[in-house]
């Protein structure tokens, strides 16, 4: 059995997510995640009250969101401040960076799910204290949007992409399904990739190797 891998939450200053202002690792693993998915219509013209005709808008952004704890009683390490831990949750995901005059870039990352996108939510309540009032556990029910630039939904919009090969150098924290999102905007590439590059256990890169990521129209 594989070391037990934790939910990360990587920041970043820049909307080509290439800046890292660096990572946020949860404590414990959410027991599950809602990812949504969504459409717009608009509701055609009506001449008679049969029924109504819709036409296709956009395709609205998805979102993910989950709930976790931190828990700073020594049960669970990794806490030793509460509010320590969650200052810096807030640092990464929430608070104003001045640089780019709005909080930071994310791409929450577990397993094969790597989720380019901003926080919309932030909800914490605190459910264990000291006797003396400090709190000592919290629920963190958090919710982001994905983050597409111009250029990704203009691709989005094509029947195919043009993308070019690229040869990237795995770096210590990369995933394949993180890597993939990283090029093609879509992190269920990473079979195909896998399979492109013979990897027999893709979920254990090694750090320094080179893999090829081909054009997108291949697949």
């Amino acid at each position: 059995m594989g070391s037990l891998t934790k939910l990360r939450i990587d920041g970043y200053s820049d909307a080509g997510f290439s800046a890292s202002v660096g990572s946020y690792s949860l404590q414990l693993n959410p027991e599950t995640y809602k990812h949504s998915h969504g459409s717009s219509y608009e509701k055609e013209t009506a001449t008679d009250t049969a029924g109504v005709s819709t036409k296709f808008v956009i395709m609205d952004p998805q979102t993910l969101s989950f709930e976790f704890y931190l828990d700073a009683t020594g049960v669970v390490p990794g806490v030793t401040s509460l509010a320590d831990s969650i200052a810096s949750f807030k640092a990464m995901v929430y608070n104003y960076n001045g640089e780019i005059h709005s909080p930071n870039y994310l791409v929450v990352s577990w397993a094969e799910t790597a989720f380019r996108c901003r926080l919309t939510q932030l909800d914490i309540e605190y459910t264990l204290f000291k006797p003396s009032g400090s709190p000592l556990r919290a629920k963190l029910n958090v919710s982001f949007e994905e983050y597409l630039s111009p250029d990704e939904i203009a691709k989005r919009s094509k029947k195919s992409s043009p993308d070019l090969s690229h040869v990237r150098v795995v770096q210590a924290g990369d995933t394949l399904p993180l890597m993939c999102f990283r090029i093609y905007g879509d992190s269920r590439y990473y079979p195909w990739v896998a399979r492109h590059n013979r990897l027999d256990h893709f979920r254990r890169l090694a750090v320094g190797s080179r893999l090829m990521f081909p054009p997108l129209e291949r697949a």
